[in-house]
């Protein structure tokens, strides 16, 4: 095999870079969080504790309003999600809050609470009661 020019003139192999559609996403329990700078979601995962899902693309996020008393809501273009729960604005490490990273596509999925969970979960944290969409 013959050396690239780039490794003759440094005297070292280089490293080949990761692939560009490798996402990594942080689960934060309640909601994903995608950590690399430029990642965005292309679509938002709704995933109801009774094990149904359904997705609704980013593109069509015309509308998104945080009421603190403890519920999100999101339009795309015609159908209405309601995501209710606690802590739903909570900032769960720097710069990582659910309201945020929806606008700045950062979030590709949600995860209903179960009912173990709901009980259970940190004081602070975020849980996720109902997913309604209409």
């Amino acid at each position: 095999m013959h050396d690239s020019v780039l490794e003759k003139f440094i005297g070292r192999k280089t490293e080949t870079p990761p692939p560009a559609d490798l996402e990594v996403v942080d689960d934060l329990g309640a909601f994903g969080w995608l950590r690399g700078i430029r990642d965005r979601a292309e679509m938002l995962e709704l995933r109801h504790r009774d094990g149904t899902v359904s997705a609704h693309g980013y593109a069509w996020l015309k509308k998104a309003h945080f009421d603190p008393s403890g519920e999100l809501t999101l339009d795309f273009s015609g159908e209405t999600v309601r995501i209710a729960g606690r802590n739903l604005n909570a900032e769960l490490s720097p710069g990582k809050r659910l309201f945020e990273g929806i606008l700045r596509r950062k979030v590709p999925w949600l995860a209903e609470a179960t009912n173990e969970i709901a009980l259970t979960a940190a004081k602070g944290g975020v849980v996720i009661e109902k997913l309604d969409c209409k």
